[in-house]
C-alpha cells in the first residue's frame, strides 16, 4: 500500500535503524512500513512510537520516533502468535461448535491447546489446519472494535464464553477493545495483526489429548523450528492445571470471585498444603535411595529456589537425615579469569566462571567423608580466598547444591550418576487470564523479580527491566536445555500470588515514565495486572515461597 498524498501537511518520523523520513500526515504505520518493505529483515507486526506500543493501524499525525517491532523480538513474536491463536480459535469453533478451545501453556517452542471434552485425532488436526490455511488465502480482516464493557459482556454471553463475561465484571474501564474474525469475537491481552493473509507461518502437531501450535519465535523468526518434546515438563504443567481446576481457579475471573467472596484464606491454605505435600514427597523419594549423596536444585530466575531448598532441607531432617548445603558462589574464579560474554562483559553465569576442578575434588572428598577447606569468594575484590572454612559431611549424608547449572552434568562431572538427584524448579503458571489467554511463565517470574529486587537490593523496576533481557539470555543458554535431565520437577507457582503481588508492584511500574523504552513493558504489565483484584498478604505463611519476594520469610533473603 502506498502512502496517500492528499494530506495538507507533512511530518518527520525518525525510524530507528533506517533514518528520518518526511511523510504525509495521517499516514498509518502500515503505510510507512510498506515503503520500507525492501529493507526489512523480518516481518513487522507493530511499532513503538515515542515509547508507546501501537498496532499497524495507528495514524501518524505528528513528528515522532519509531522503533519497528518484528517477529525477532519477544513483543513481536507474541503479537504474531496471538493472531494465529485467534485464527485457530475461529477454525475450531467452526469445526467443533460445541467444544471450547482452551489455550493452556507453552511447551518447548510451541503452545499446547486442548478442545474441551475432545481427544483430537490426526484427521482432526488436518481439518483444523486446512481451515486455518483457507482463512489465510481468503485474507479475512481481523477487526478491532471499541465497545462498552456491558456490550462486550453481552457479546461473550451470546458466544457462551462465561470466562470472559466474568473477567470483564472486574474491569474498571468503561470501554473494551475486542477483536472480530469471521463473525467471532475475542478479547485479547495485546495487539493483533489486521489480516489473516499475514498469518501464513504456523504448524499444528497432534499431541494427545490436545495439539501443539507452532509459530516463528525470537530465535527462529523466518521459519518454524522442529518441535522438541519435553514430556517431564508437560506432565508438570498438566498437574498444575489439574490443581487449578481442583481449587476452583482455572482463570482470573474465578480467582477474583474467590477474593470478593472472602475465600482467599482457604485458597491459600490449600495451595500451600499442595506445595508442602509435593516437597515432602520429593524428600521421601530422595531418602528411599541410600545411594543418593548429592542433591542439585536448578531453575530460572525468581523460581523460589532458595525457599524451596530450605523447605526441602526441613523435610529431609524430618526423615532423620542431616543434609549439608554448599554455596556455588564460593567457587567463582578470580574476576580477571572470568570469561566474558559477546558484549565484553564478565559472564558470571557461564559454567566456566566456576573453579570446576576444585569444586569436583571437594565433592568427591566430602562424599568420601573427608574434611575440606571451602574457599570464600569476595565479591568486592573479585578474589577467591583459600582456607576460609572447613567442612565435613556426616557419613552417608546428603550434600545440597542450589544454582543455575545444577542440571548440567558438567558441573558435577566427578560424581557418579547414581549418587545424584536432580531437581528442576520453575514458576509454571497454572492460571489463565481466560480460556483464550494464558499467562506466560516469564511474566510471572518478572513480576516476582521486580518486587524482590526493589525490596532486597533497592533496584527500581526500570533497572530490573533493563537487566531482564540479559537474564533471559542466560536462562536460554544455561538452564532450559537441561530441564529434562531432572529426576523430578517442582512447580513453585501459587495460583493466588498475582493478586498479592499486585499492590507491591504497581507503584514500582508507575514510576517508569514515557521517556524511556521500558515504558512499553511497564504499561503492558500494568494492563495485565488490571485484570486482578488486589489482595493483602495477611494469610501468607512465613515459609511460603511467595515470602521470598514480598518479605516476611522465616528464611534468610
Amino acid at each position: 500500500m502506498a502512502i496517500s498524498s492528499y494530506q495538507s501537511y507533512d511530518i518527520n518520523v525518525h525510524v530507528k535503524g533506517f533514518g528520518t523520513y518526511v511523510i504525509p500526515a495521517e499516514s498509518t504505520t502500515a503505510e510507512l512500513i510498506d515503503t520500507l518493505r525492501d529493507r526489512l529483515r523480518h516481518r513487522v507486526v507493530a511499532a513503538i512510537i515515542d515509547n508507546q506500543l501501537e498496532d499497524l493501524s495507528f495514524v501518524l499525525d505528528k513528528d515522532c520516533d519509531i522503533e519497528l517491532v518484528d517477529i525477532s523480538s519477544e513483543i513481536g513474536a507474541r503479537i504474531y502468535r496471538r493472531s494465529v491463536v485467534f485464527m485457530l480459535i475461529r477454525a475450531c469453533r467452526s469445526l467443533f461448535p460445541y467444544s471450547e478451545l482452551i489455550v493452556k501453556h507453552s511447551l518447548s517452542n510451541g503452545l499446547y491447546c486442548e478442545l474441551e471434552d475432545i481427544s483430537l485425532s490426526d484427521e482432526d488436526i488436518e481439518q483444523i489446519q486446512k481451515r486455518m490455511r483457507e482463512y489465510v488465502v481468503q485474507d479475512l480482516p481481523i477487526s478491532k472494535h471499541v465497545v462498552s464493557r456491558e456490550e462486550a459482556r453481552r457479546i461473550y454471553a451470546r458466544q457462551c464464553q462465561l470466562d470472559k463475561v466474568g473477567l470483564l465484571e472486574y474491569r474498571d474501564k468503561a470501554t473494551v477493545h475486542i477483536y472480530e474474525l469471521d463473525g467471532h469475537y475475542e478479547y485479547f491481552y495485546g495487539y493483533m495483526l489486521p489480516n489473516t493473509c499475514d498469518l501464513d507461518s504456523f504448524r499444528l502437531i497432534n499431541y494427545p489429548p490436545g495439539m501443539i501450535l507452532q509459530t516463528p519465535d525470537v530465535n527462529y523468526p523466518e521459519g518454524i523450528r522442529p518441535f522438541t518434546d519435553l514430556p517431564k515438563l508437560f506432565n508438570v504443567y498438566q498437574e498444575a492445571k489439574k490443581w487449578a481446576v481442583m481449587m476452583g481457579t482455572p482463570h482470573v475471573a474465578a480467582l477474583n470471585g474467590i477474593i470478593q467472596q472472602g475465600g482467599l484464606k482457604d485458597l491459600i491454605m490449600i495451595n500451600e498444603a499442595l506445595h508442602e505435600k509435593k516437597i515432602s514427597d520429593i524428600a521421601d523419594q530422595i531418602c528411599s535411595d541410600p545411594a543418593i549423596r548429592l542433591v542439585t536444585i536448578a531453575g530460572p530466575s525468581s523460581s523460589g529456589k532458595t525457599t524451596f531448598a530450605n523447605r526441602l532441607m526441613i523435610q529431609l531432617r524430618a526423615n532423620g537425615r542431616r543434609p549439608v548445603a554448599i554455596s556455588l558462589d564460593n567457587y567463582f574464579l578470580d574476576r580477571d579469569l572470568t570469561p566474558k560474554d559477546e558484549n565484553g562483559e564478565f559472564d558470571f553465569e557461564a559454567l566456566e566462571a566456576l573453579q570446576l576442578d576444585l569444586f569436583n575434588d571437594h565433592l568427591c572428598r566430602l562424599i568420601a567423608g573427608e574434611e575440606v577447606e571451602i574457599p570464600r569468594y569476595d565479591f568486592l575484590t573479585g578474589k577467591s580466598h583459600l582456607q576460609a572454612s572447613r567442612m565435613q559431611v556426616p557419613p552417608g549424608e546428603l550434600i545440597i547444591i542450589e544454582g543455575i547449572h545444577g542440571l548440567n552434568e558438567k558441573l558435577t562431572f566427578s560424581v557418579p550418576s547414581q549418587q545424584k538427584f536432580r531437581i528442576y524448579i520453575s514458576a509454571l503458571t497454572q492460571l489463565n487470564i481466560d480460556y483464550s489467554n494464558r499467562i506466560p511463565t516469564t511474566d510471572s517470574r518478572l513480576i516476582r523479580r521486580i518486587v524482590r529486587d526493589n525490596r532486597v537490593r533497592g533496584y527500581s523496576a526500570l533497572e530490573t527491566l533493563r537487566r531482564w533481557r540479559s537474564v533471559r539470555r542466560g536462562e536460554e543458554r544455561n538452564i532450559f536445555p537441561f530441564q529434562e535431565n531432572a529426576d523430578v520437577m517442582f512447580n513453585s507457582s501459587l495460583v493466588y500470588e498475582l493478586a498479592i503481588l499486585k499492590p507491591h508492584i504497581e507503584p514500582l511500574l508507575e514510576e517508569i515514565k514515557p521517556d524511556v523504552r521500558e515504558y512499553v513493558e511497564a504499561t503492558a504489565l500494568l494492563k495485565f495486572l488490571s485484570y486482578f483484584r488486589a489482595a493483602t498478604d495477611d494469610f501468607v505463611a512465613p515459609n511460603s515461597i511467595l515470602r521470598e519476594f514480598i518479605g516476611g520469610s522465616w528464611f534468610k533473603d
